[in-house]
């Protein structure tokens, strides 16, 4: 995890536990920075916590630590009782499965250790972040397709949360899901039979594998917007799993 900014999580960890007292039960990081795909240029620290209670005073107390922590440019931190935790798995199923596999704690209780996701929601979830996360790539697309340096940007801005789902598309067939993103991308393709040429491209740009001005980023674009169309129309035909 090159890059990661501990010095912050530590000193974020330590405003909770002094802004939340006993109210608070668990510090967990999520997402790249706890599964090893850490990149600082491109990554998020993502952060949930657990408490024993949400009101309005709790929230009040907690205000200082989460304006310091999106003041240093991170995203907003994920709060649940863990009553909350569980009733929500079913409807955020994507979410947790992957907070489930990937997490570290940094204070507290493992509050996922026991959690249980179940899995009949979980294709129509997949299903309609594909297709809302497809509408917005559309509309973001005819903004930027005339300039070359924004579309590669709008792809590598991108590509992580498509990747995600991409595992999902194959956790949704009962497939195992390799662990290296480039080998979810083949399994993919040769299940779904799509191109997932663009996908090794921008990932390799983000890994600093290839330089961005040697791309022709209007083929690679038209491309990746019709796999993720091809994707989610795949997905569409999937059985409904239960766990």
């Amino acid at each position: 995890m090159t890059g990661l900014d501990t010095k912050s999580l530590d000193q974020l960890v330590e405003k909770l536990k002094q802004a939340a007292g006993a109210n608070l039960s668990s510090v967990v990081l999520y997402g790249s920075a706890a599964g090893g795909h850490y990149q600082p240029k491109h990554s998020d620290l993502n952060v949930l916590c657990t408490l024993d209670h949400l009101d309005g005073p709790a929230l009040e107390s907690l205000r200082p630590a989460l304006l310091w922590w999106t003041g240093k440019g991170n995203p907003h931190i994920l709060m649940f009782t863990m009553d909350e935790l569980r009733c929500s798995a079913d409807v955020f199923a994507i979410e947790l499965l992957d907070i489930k596999a990937r997490h570290k704690v940094l204070y507290g209780e493992d509050c996922f250790a026991g959690l249980e996701v179940p899995m009949d929601l979980h294709r129509v979830e997949l299903e309609h972040e594909l297709r809302t996360k497809l509408i917005r790539l559309r509309q973001a697309y005819m903004e930027v397709s005339g300039d070359s340096a924004r579309l590669l940007a709008l792809l590598t801005d991108s590509v992580s949360s498509f990747l995600t789902l991409f595992r999902h598309a194959l956790i949704a067939l009962g497939e195992p899901v390799p662990e290296h993103r480039h080998e979810v991308l083949d399994k993919l393709s040769a299940r779904f039979q799509v191109d997932v040429s663009p996908f090794h491209v921008v990932l390799e740009i983000r890994e600093g594998k290839r330089r961005a001005k040697e791309i022709d980023a209007l083929a690679v674009g038209r491309t990746y917007l019709e796999s993720v169309r091809l994707v989610a129309d795949e997905v569409d035909r999937c059985p409904v799993r239960v766990k």
